[in-house]
């Protein structure tokens, strides 16, 4: 279902239309003189990256020496 909004009601409640419509994530119409002559519509929601705290939980079984590199720094191409 479209919601819709007269021009008038909108100018009257901007900020609780504009939340509402935030947090149901759904375009609203504005009409005058029972005309379309706007529609608010959610901006896209961006590709929000996952955090990589707490990502690899348990993937690391045992490491005895944890102040030592886990490879020998003569095998990294980097510093090179």
């Amino acid at each position: 279902m479209v919601k819709t909004i007269t021009a008038t009601e909108f100018k009257a409640k901007c900020l609780r239309v504009i939340g509402q419509m935030v947090k149901d994530r759904e375009p609203i119409t504005i009409t005058k003189h029972g005309r379309p002559v706007a529609i608010l519509a959610p901006l896209p929601q961006a590709h929000e990256t996952a955090s990589i705290v707490g990502a690899m939980p348990g993937s690391v079984l045992a490491y005895s020496e944890p102040f030592e590199p886990v490879a020998d720094p003569s095998d990294w191409t980097a510093s090179r």
